[in-house]
């Protein structure tokens, strides 16, 4: 098979999303879109990678070079057009020998099945191979023009299109696959000779042809290529994602009562079986084993729900979380970076944070880990079989023995032994007849008035 490489554009302004976060670093299912793009590329086989970005972004250098090194990153300064930002690579590029795919990095619904077209093209023959779609509205997307045989002769941009040429409905989606060499051979012909006086990426699909190289396209569904310049149009990607994400779930036999109001991040994974309630939000990093219930109103991120467990309604799971098989995390719950045993519960109004809580250990409604004192966090540990009363304070460093008790209402801190008794509350004072006496002193104030 020829090798493959890409080159991801990623040096846009982005000023239409009109945010000081540039575009590509803007997340949908809670990942960013340049690691979205960045991951189908690799899921379609590329070998090399090269992300061309601008000075105005460090962040999204930053984001290469945490993922691919910093040999991964070429510049584009100043930004004078596609073509111009593709040129940028060639460099980074010049001892590969093999195929080059070039892609927006801002197309968060991009998958890799939709770029194996592309390839197949190159495997047929096709000296130029690029994606396009059909828009329901096609604005001011560029068209792309056929002849009679179905290859394509060129690439009109919409202000430059005669009214016929508007009336087309394949547009450009600006990626595109050929052979490094004679890629950027192609390139190097571009000129600025346009309305905007830029270098057009798309330019290189007319010179292609009037060196008789074959082009043609395949055309992928729309939201597929869709890219995300404005806030609302991220959104729509975000929607998008999400149906995706119900409907693959539910065909894998996880029960959703309103699917519509459950939202999933790129990476949970939920086996089948399980059973998810109205909006719940998962954040990233989320596994829930089968059997697992999932109340309304609960908030996941960075947890594990081992099998058969239940959680909610209205509990929070925050990094660190790790709930045992069959244990219960009730309403108004919050637990970090606790490992709760199978069969423990907590069910009502507690937050337990730092720690572990072992197997059927039961804290009751209230129930605090005090794991934070300004400055240092530290880890309380409930044993087996615990139970610990309503309304208690656990003051970390602390070791709640196993099968031991803390009455209601008690500050525990120092370790309780196996099996003991610990109660820690002021002796109670009854002062017979003060209530009577405070309101008929308070009624007799008012009545004087």
């Amino acid at each position: 098979m020829t090798r493959r490489a890409a080159v991801i554009m990623a040096a846009g302004q982005g000023t239409r999303m009109k945010s000081p976060t540039p575009k590509v670093l803007h997340k949908v299912g809670g990942r960013a879109i340049l690691d979205r793009v960045i991951d189908t590329v690799q899921a379609s086989g590329c070998e090399r990678i090269v992300v061309v970005v601008g000075n105005h972004s460090p962040g999204v250098r930053a984001l290469v070079e945490a993922r691919l090194g910093a040999a991964a990153v070429a510049v584009q300064d100043p930004p004078l057009g596609t073509a111009h930002a593709v040129l940028a690579a060639r460099e980074a590029l010049a001892d590969f020998d093999g195929d080059v795919l070039v892609l927006n990095g801002d197309c968060p619904l991009l998958e890799a099945h939709h770029l194996e077209p592309l390839f197949e093209l190159r495997t047929a023959g096709v000296d130029m191979a690029m994606l396009a779609f059909e828009p329901a509205d096609p604005l001011l997307y560029g068209r792309v023009l056929r002849g009679a045989d179905g290859h394509v002769l060129r690439i009109v941009e919409a202000k430059e299109a005669t009214p016929e040429e508007l009336a087309v409905r394949v547009c450009n989606a600006g990626m595109m696959v050929a052979d490094r060499a004679r890629m950027f051979g192609w390139l190097g012909q571009v000129t600025n000779d346009n309305a905007k006086g830029e270098y057009y990426l798309t330019d290189t699909v007319k010179i292609a042809v009037a060196e008789g190289g074959l082009v043609k396209a395949s055309i992928a569904p729309e939201n597929a290529v869709m890219g995300a310049d404005t806030a609302l149009q991220l959104s729509q990607a975000e929607a998008v994602f999400q149906q995706r994400r119900r409907a693959h779930f539910l065909a894998q036999g996880v029960q959703m009562l309103a699917p519509d109001t459950v939202h999933f991040s790129w990476d949970t994974q939920v086996a089948a079986a399980a059973t998810i309630e109205q909006f719940v939000v998962f954040a990233p990093g989320v596994s829930v084993e089968t059997g697992a219930v999932i109340r309304a109103f609960s908030h996941l991120e960075g947890a594990v729900v081992k099998a058969g467990a239940l959680i909610g309604p209205y509990a929070r799971l925050r990094p660190g979380a790790e709930i045992g098989e069959e244990a219960h995390i009730g309403n108004f719950v919050e637990v970090k970076k606790v490992k709760v045993g199978a069969g423990a519960k907590a069910n009502h109004l507690s937050y337990l944070g730092d720690g572990t809580v072992g197997a059927k250990a039961n804290l009751g409604a209230g129930t605090i880990f005090c794991n934070y004192d300004g400055f240092d966090k530290f880890e309380t540990h409930v044993g087996e079989g615990a139970f610990v009363g309503s309304n208690s304070a656990l003051v970390a460093p602390v070791t709640i023995g196993a099968g031991a008790y803390t009455g209601s209402g008690s500050v525990i801190t120092r370790d309780v032994a196996p099996d003991a008794l610990a109660l820690e509350r002021s002796t109670q004072v009854e002062k017979p007849g003060w209530a009577a006496r405070f309101r008929a002193a308070k009624l007799a104030k008012k009545a004087k008035k």
